[in-house]
């Protein structure tokens, strides 16, 4: 009897399974299972082969909408610095292309910045963060962002 083989195969595909992030290998668990009973039936191991190969296929495309429904997240939620972009704020300090200077507060928290356009953009201009690029953001007046 080959059935313990499909046990065993079953059972490191679920190792594996635990592994990885896809949740593609517990399809070939179960199909590895499937197959196992098969064999309790039948010696062929072409048929065998046939019925692992066919219902772990049937699985996996099964199962993959409802599986990416609940695995994906469509909205992502911006973090950290990351969160800033699209938020307006305030220049503390003249944005100045030439002499790289300049900074904003948003959020109550001061920010290296440097404008989208290379325009020089004076103290007390609204602003809206574009971009961030390392430790400084990107930023064009509130009045007429450009994106």
């Amino acid at each position: 009897m080959i059935w313990y083989i499909w046990l065993i195969l079953a059972g490191l595909f679920l190792i594996i399974e635990i592994f990885t992030l896809g949740f593609l290998i517990f399809w070939l668990s179960i199909g590895a299972l499937l197959t196992m009973i098969v064999s309790f039936f039948t010696q062929n191991l072409i048929i065998q082969m046939s019925v692992f190969v066919v219902s772990s296929t049937i699985l996996i495309f099964a199962t993959k909408p409802f599986v990416k429904k609940f695995t994906e997240n469509s909205q992502q939620i911006k973090t950290n610095v990351y969160s800033l972009i699209g938020k307006i704020g305030i220049v503390t300090k003249e944005i100045n292309p030439i002499h790289s200077t300049g900074q904003i507060k948003v959020n109550g928290e001061l920010w290296s910045a440097i404008s989208k356009d290379e325009q020089t953009i004076p103290k007390g201009t609204e602003i809206e963060i574009l971009e961030v690029n390392g430790v400084k953001v990107i930023v064009a007046p509130a009045n007429k962002t450009s994106k």
